[in-house]
């Protein structure tokens, strides 16, 4: 491409797209980003906004997730609408066998690497007041933080726009991938030194050929939310549940859990609550990854989630105000984190973080520059 200024071309507006605008602005690149919708729809909006670090693999995964906190924090200092907090993480062991879980991490290696502590039910309670229901105790994370999903990239985009050097096209759909550019519906060809497509858990048409084969599938979630809670709950909030899904809490004591719930086994449901700047709490989640994938909500995992919420709460939540399911690209390679691939000269696609994108997307962004 000619002429002094590097241009990047972002296809997607979801918090992949969003912080490759970032890191590209960073690095003094012009930028244009393309969103099919008049504004992101997908699961960049509907999931929690934790950085959830704790939970990840030892290694690369590990690796990649710290260096993406670290650079939320300095994303959020100089862009507070991100609503970012480092309020931190409480795993809560209501048995004996998630305690014997939790006593094994907290005494392994990394530990503190992690932000680790193990913390009795009275320490607890000291970190998070709203525990008002029974547990033995709880792991926390220090290192865990959140943002306001609904507010994040509208943020993100109007700290863009303040540097002079961005672009934002709302309502483009690329159709056409070629060398150093994508061809939007309108027939409007975009060129840059390197073009990113973020295209999360619709790629549409034009990459269809590009990802086939792909190691990639979708997975459906869902969630909802509360009217808000009368005081705050200052940390995140993990049920037992939570050590059958995560990678970081593999191991001995792990397999030797009880069977889950059936409902909980039946929806590979567990327990996530983080309340909202605004007080309203955000409760789910569920995995599904069977298609095609219904077009409704289910409410049993919903009384199931809501049940174990107030009993960790110790009494009844505020009514429900939404419900809603989300889907996301996630990587079928175990030992991938991700997937990116060069589809065409300066041209690369980049998406499938699964459940990670939210905490990793500073990191994943930053990766495509070096």
């Amino acid at each position: 491409m000619s002429g002094e200024t590097p241009r990047l071309v972002v296809v997607g507006g979801g918090i992949i797209g969003t912080m490759h605008a970032v890191e590209g602005a960073r690095r003094g690149f012009s930028v244009v980003q393309l969103e099919r919708d008049l504004a992101p729809r997908g699961a960049s909006v509907r999931n929690f906004g934790l950085v959830w670090v704790g939970g990840r693999a030892s290694g690369a995964e590990l690796d990649l997730a710290l260096r993406a906190r670290e650079r939320w924090e300095a994303i959020a200092a100089a862009c507070p609408g991100t609503g970012f907090r480092a309020s931190g993480s409480l795993t809560v062991a209501r048995t004996p066998g998630e305690l014997e879980v939790l006593e094994e991490v907290a005494a392994r290696p990394d530990a503190e690497l992690r932000g680790f502590s193990l913390l009795s039910g009275a320490e607890a309670r000291r970190e998070n007041p709203a525990l008002g229901g029974g547990f033995l105790a709880a792991l926390r994370c220090a290192h865990d933080a959140a943002v306001e999903p609904r507010l994040v990239l509208g943020a993100l985009r109007e700290h863009l726009v303040s540097t002079g050097a961005y672009t934002w096209l709302p309502g483009r759909q690329a159709m056409e991938v070629a060398a150093h550019g994508v061809v939007d519906h309108t027939g409007v060809r975009h060129e840059g030194d390197l073009v990113v497509c973020c295209v999360g858990a619709r790629p549409g048409g034009f990459l269809d050929g590009q990802l086939a084969g792909a190691p990639l599938r979708r997975v459906r979630l869902q969630m909802l939310e509360t009217a808000p809670h009368d005081g705050p709950v200052p940390t995140a909030l993990a049920d037992g549940d939570s050590l059958r899904y995560y990678p970081a809490y593999a191991g001995a004591a792990a397999e030797a859990l009880a069977p889950q719930d059936p409902v909980a086994a039946a929806w590979r449901a567990q327990l996530l609550l983080v309340q909202r700047l605004t007080g309203h709490l955000t409760v789910g989640d569920t995995h599904s990854y069977d298609e095609p994938f219904a077009f409704d909500v289910d409410d049993a995992p919903y009384r199931h989630l809501l049940h174990v919420a107030a009993e960790l709460l110790g009494g009844p939540l505020p009514p429900v105000e939404r419900r809603w399911a989300g889907v996301y690209s996630e990587v079928t390679d175990p030992g991938l984190l991700y997937y990116r691939a060069e589809v065409a000269p300066g041209v690369v696609v980049v998406t499938g973080p699964g459940g990670r994108g939210m905490t990793m997307s500073p990191a994943i962004a930053e990766e495509s520059f070096t």
